[in-house]
């Protein structure tokens, strides 16, 4: 008699429904997160890239695998921390996109820090600005006016978003010209360096310290100047995919996949930076190039994806939110970090950009400012910022690296 309850729950109808509605609704969150980006259709790199890596193969697929498996990982790290900024309300969820929002750079930065790649970190923190600040904005507008006469934008947004680039800019052109003008016989001493080194972890420092009122300014004082409509992202991406119209995920479910892209993104990581040593032997590339220019697409394509299809369907003010956004997030948050990273982990990095860099970074912030100045664009102002990030990544593909020219 004991064992007729343990019986009848066992074969219980509403056991096996709710069962059958877990699974249910773990296929539809699951497609909800495979067609959320029209970049996921890369997603089949994943189990090359570990296989190659686990199985230490050609370094060059090692690389290239794991280089596009992490593009569709990125973009459902971002979409699941949308998904959980959506349940957190608008600040709580304004600090979440902050914070994941760029976690692919971090996650790729910290590994590469660890392994003393200190080249490699450095050029893809000045890759992510210019190729936010040129090439994604300079499709935008392309894409976006090359069947309109104008577009236009919150001047007002867009401006204050440029002014933080114009400080981060100078918080790399300050240690460039501290060591640019000390005698060049100095220049090697111990004690300079450390002085560059102790003036980059207090840049940083002030950086984060700007970052932080930013937000404040931007999800709290003045919150109405750059808020934007979250549903028009919905709406123009819905269109280019097949997922479930009104379907979101649920605070667990959003964490699940932020857990395990994370991990996922952390070990393809790994394998990629582990080649990069290889690469630049058997390719003659220099790790400048590799950094500036190939390691930035990797973190940023699911984003270059969005503000496009964002831009062609007139949503400037959420385009360039995208793409000046992540640049100012790159330049007051990621790079300051990984400075301070690289002091808890005791590796020297700082913010001593060398000369040419720090001129290439203030010419691209100079022609972005002038180009959102008037509030309106078109595409021939695409075609200027993409002709200047294809100067700059000529120019730094034959760059060679600081050891080159020793």
């Amino acid at each position: 008699m004991e064992s007729q309850p343990l019986l009848l729950r066992a074969t219980s109808p509403s056991s096996r429904l709710e069962k059958v509605s877990l699974m249910e609704s773990m296929k539809r969150d699951c497609r909800h997160m495979l067609l959320s980006s029209p970049v996921n259709v890369l997603l089949v790199f994943v189990p090359l890239g570990l296989i190659w890596g686990y199985a230490d193969l050609s370094h060059t697929w090692v690389f290239t695998f794991n280089f596009l498996a992490i593009v569709p990982l990125a973009a459902i790290l971002a979409n699941a921390t949308e998904e959980l900024a959506e349940k957190a309300g608008s600040t709580i969820g304004g600090l979440l996109n902050a914070t994941f929002g760029n976690a692919v750079e971090l996650i790729v930065s910290v590994i590469a820090l660890k392994e003393g790649q200190i080249r490699i970190v450095q050029a893809s923190m000045l890759g992510s600005l210019l190729s936010n600040l040129l090439l994604v904005l300079g499709f935008c507008f392309v894409f976006g006016g090359y069947n309109r006469v104008q577009q236009t934008f919150n001047q007002t947004a867009a401006q204050t978003m440029s002014s933080l680039l114009a400080i981060s800019s100078a918080s790399l052109l300050i240690p460039a010209a501290f060591r640019a003008t000390i005698p060049h016989s100095a220049k090697s001493d111990g004690v300079i360096q450390q002085k560059i080194l102790s003036l980059s972890r207090g840049t940083a420092i002030i950086l984060l310290i700007v970052y932080v009122l930013f937000l404040v300014f931007q999800l709290s004082s003045h919150h109405e100047i750059f808020e934007q409509q979250e549903e028009q992202t919905e709406e123009v991406l819905s269109q280019y995919s097949n997922k479930p119209i009104g379907h979101t995920l649920s605070a667990k479910s959003a964490l699940a996949f932020l857990l395990v892209s994370t991990i996922v993104v952390s070990i393809c990581a790994d394998f990629l930076v582990g080649t990069i040593d290889n690469i630049v032997e058997s390719t003659g590339l220099s790790k400048t190039f590799i950094g500036l220019i190939i390691i930035p697409i990797v973190g940023n394509a699911a984003e270059h994806v969005t503000s496009v299809l964002v831009a062609m369907k007139n949503k400037m003010d959420l385009a360039l939110s995208i793409a000046i956004g992540s640049s100012l997030q790159i330049a007051l948050l990621v790079t300051p970090v990984m400075v301070l990273v690289g002091w808890i982990i005791d590796v020297p990095m700082t913010l001593n950009f060398s000369t040419f860099e720090t001129a290439t970074l203030f010419i691209s912030i100079f022609l972005s400012n002038y180009l959102i100045l008037d509030g309106e664009s078109n595409w021939l102002e695409g075609v200027m910022s993409l002709a200047m990030y294809l100067l700059i990544a000529v120019a730094f593909y034959y760059y060679p690296d600081e050891q080159a020219m020793l």
